[in-house]
């Protein structure tokens, strides 16, 4: 466990929540949002969370983590985390949910959490987070959690704009 909330357990992801990831990555809002990892199989989970989210702990001590609700026997509900990404100067925050948990203030929770994380053990002074234009929900999150809007960008290969939103911890 990295950290607990009232409502959430949040942990490092394993090779094991291989069947959970692959659910999340493919569920109706992490593929609008975030895009398709092209991940269909167990094995295609398992081989980006070893190569991907796994390896980021070893890298950077902090990366995605698993999401787990208290209430319902600790079942896997989405992913909250820290990403140290070639494209950005500073660590973005980011976070997906299954459908079914999505509106419920897990998102807020979560982030309070892992900002805490990001200031007090990792020693960040600045977090950046990205989205896309048309993600609503996603803005008005980050905006409750204090980050602002600093600039439209294209970071990646498939040259989509995103919003840049910027917070000093």
């Amino acid at each position: 466990m990295v950290a607990e909330t009232e409502r959430l357990i949040i942990s490092k992801f394993k090779i094991e929540d291989a069947p959970f990831f692959l659910k999340l990555t493919n569920s109706p809002n992490c593929l609008k949002y975030i895009g398709d990892k092209n991940l269909i199989s167990i094995e295609d989970a398992e081989n980006y969370l070893a190569s991907k989210t796994i390896k980021s702990y070893f890298d950077f001590d902090f990366g995605f983590y698993k999401l787990e609700l208290k209430s319902e026997n600790n079942k896997a509900i989405g992913t909250c985390g820290l990403a140290k990404r070639e494209e950005l100067e500073h660590v973005d925050i980011g976070f997906a949910f299954l459908p079914e948990y999505e509106g419920q203030g897990f998102g807020y929770e979560a982030s309070i959490a892992v900002l805490k994380l990001a200031k007090e053990i990792y020693k960040l002074n600045r977090i950046t987070a990205i989205t896309v234009p048309y993600n609503k929900s996603s803005i008005n999150l980050l905006e409750k959690l204090g980050l602002a809007f600093e600039k439209k960008i294209k970071p990646f290969e498939d040259d989509e704009e995103l919003l840049l939103f910027a917070k000093k911890l």
